[in-house]
């Protein structure tokens, strides 16, 4: 069996395969160091953990009487959100790949230190397992440097300054599941908290609306989305760094729009101009981005959408697919969200290697 590991900084969730890298069981734990929630399985209840150790230690805890005997977990992979430039394909994780992820945690501070506490625990807790790491940034690494490239001097694009690219596992797992079904020319969009598009051919990233940061690209549930230099330079002058960047992330997007939620099901219930401005606002911003990766592609052959809002919310596929009518009959998928069996298949690849 695969246990597979995606930590957040408050949260830790959890996956577990076995050897057709079917899902046997998932859970999570919430409000990691204080006060929280743990769901395994189909049962709930009210947890206290004092770091992800902890959390970890509740879901392993729970899992034998789920009928998942921990001696049978073979492997244990994670989702690291960044790679850099270096880190472009899974890996197992040894000493020398555990300082390569620590080395990128400058280009992401709120993100890979939460992955490295999940390989932490369970390094300490099941310390004969061997570990294995996938990149949400990988599965870009496949595009040229014209479209990677911010037009920085050289001094500032050598400190990494660039275009990476998000929810790589999330577009490699669309490309899987469409299999020989692929269209050459795909434009795929991750619509959920984050959101993303990204210009796929021949199964590869050319290109993606996220840039350096998971900020840029379309509007967000709490994120800004694509905001101009000067501007961010003006909330940082007016509000300081670290309230400055609470904004961008946090307050901003759906949420700043509407003034209160960014819950897009709620929004599209709400019968305020507010709230009707927010969720224009969002598929305006789609459509627009996705002209963009059309020009990319040279065309475009089909379109797929997964995510929470891109697999769920129908109204929104179809405002969407208006805006883009003037491309004609084009073929749209709903593919499922599925980084956790994703990283799963990774690993297990890895782990089939002599």
């Amino acid at each position: 069996m695969l246990l597979v590991l995606n930590t957040g900084s408050s949260s830790i969730k959890l996956a577990v395969f076995n050897t057709a890298l079917e899902l046997l069981i998932e859970g999570n734990v919430s409000g990691v160091g204080g006060a929280g929630r743990m769901a395994l399985g189909d049962t709930r209840e009210d947890v206290t953990t004092q770091n992800h150790s902890a959390a970890l230690d509740c879901l392993l805890a729970g899992l034998p009487a789920h009928g998942i005997a921990l001696s049978e977990i073979t492997g244990a992979a994670h989702r690291v959100v960044h790679g850099g430039q270096t880190l472009t394909a899974p890996i197992a994780i040894t000493a020398e790949t555990l300082a390569q992820i620590e080395a990128m945690v400058p280009l992401a501070p709120l993100h890979n230190p939460p992955a490295l506490a999940g390989i932490a625990a369970v390094a300490e807790r099941l310390p004969h397992l061997p570990q294995f790491a996938s990149f949400d940034t990988a599965f870009h690494a496949t595009q040229p440097e014209v479209a990677t490239a911010y037009a920085l001097p050289k001094a500032e694009r050598d400190k990494g300054i660039r275009r990476y690219g998000f929810h790589g596992l999330s577009y490699a797992g669309m490309v899987r599941q469409l299999g020989a079904g692929l269209p050459p020319r795909l434009l795929a969009m991750h619509l959920g908290a984050g959101v993303s598009l990204c210009a796929i051919k021949d199964g590869r990233s050319i290109a993606t609306s996220m840039g350096y940061s998971p900020l840029s690209g379309p509007t967000m549930a709490t994120r800004t989305g694509d905001i101009d230099g000067m501007a961010v330079l003006r909330l940082l002058q007016d509000h300081g760094l670290d309230a400055a960047t609470t904004l961008l992330n946090k307050e901003s997007g759906l949420l700043g729009l509407s003034g209160t939620t960014a819950d897009m099901r709620a929004l599209l219930a709400d019968p305020a101009p507010e709230a009707a401005f927010a969720v224009s606002h969002f598929v305006y911003s789609v459509v627009r981005q996705a002209g963009s990766l059309i020009a990319a592609l040279e065309g475009v052959d089909a379109i797929a959408f997964t995510g929470g809002i891109g697999e769920n919310s129908a109204p929104i596929r179809e405002r969407i697919m208006q805006g883009l009518a003037w491309l004609g009959e084009k073929p749209v998928h709903v593919v499922p969200a599925d980084e956790e069996r994703q990283i799963a298949q990774d690993a297990d690849t890895l782990m089939a290697r002599p």
